[in-house]
């Protein structure tokens, strides 16, 4: 795992934000979602594998807190250099999220994920991913998720990915009803279609 972390840390350090391919400047996908929850602007977030995205920004306008999560550390410094006024209202966590979350991390209200899960291939880190979600939100919680779909690229970042469906997702998450879905097609800073899945669910027990 070090040797992925490097790889996201060379990543980062070398490459303009602008310049990432899944740089965004609109959120309104996500957003779409965050909106069908009544109470997300007062809600504790964790956004898994964070990056440097200004989703952060969306989401610092409300009052809610967050958990900032990446493997990259190279990530994870930049944003606590942007947001080190904030240090009230966010929690930083620097660890692959295919291993097991620290005990003391507090239940969450809703988990983000925008193009992270896609990343993990092999069947023991996808089933600890998924542990990591259901344990980590409450009952009543959300979790919404923006993965590469059935009919996008097989490789991201110069790293194969595992491509998602809704059916995939639900399948994973028993405990869970899915409340919305929709495929979208993300234009990267390349000017590439990306196809993605996103999807929102709710922890029903």
């Amino acid at each position: 795992m070090k040797e992925l972390a490097e790889h996201w840390d060379k990543i980062y350090k070398k490459t303009e934000d602008e310049n990432l391919g899944w740089y965004e400047e609109d959120f309104s996908q996500t957003l779409k979602l965050l909106n069908l929850i009544r109470t997300w602007r007062d809600s504790k977030m964790f956004v898994s594998g964070v990056g440097t995205s200004g989703l952060v920004d969306e989401l610092l306008q409300s009052k809610a807190d967050l958990v900032l999560n990446d493997l990259s550390s190279e990530a994870i410094e930049k944003l606590k250099l942007k947001y080190m006024d904030m240090d009230n209202r966010i929690e930083w966590l620097c660890q692959d999220i295919s291993e097991p979350l620290p005990p003391d991390l507090k239940k969450i209200d809703i988990w983000i994920d925008r193009a992270v899960l896609h990343f993990l291939t092999d069947d023991a880190s996808i089933g600890q991913y998924f542990k990591n979600v259901t344990s980590s939100l409450k009952v009543g919680g959300y979790a919404i998720f923006a993965e590469f779909s059935k009919k996008g690229a097989t490789k991201c970042a110069g790293l194969e990915v595992r491509r998602y469906d809704i059916q995939d997702l639900k399948e994973n998450l028993p405990f869970f009803e899915c409340i919305a879905e929709q495929e979208y097609t993300f234009i990267n800073s390349k000017g590439d279609p990306r196809p993605y899945i996103y999807a929102l669910f709710r922890k029903i027990k």
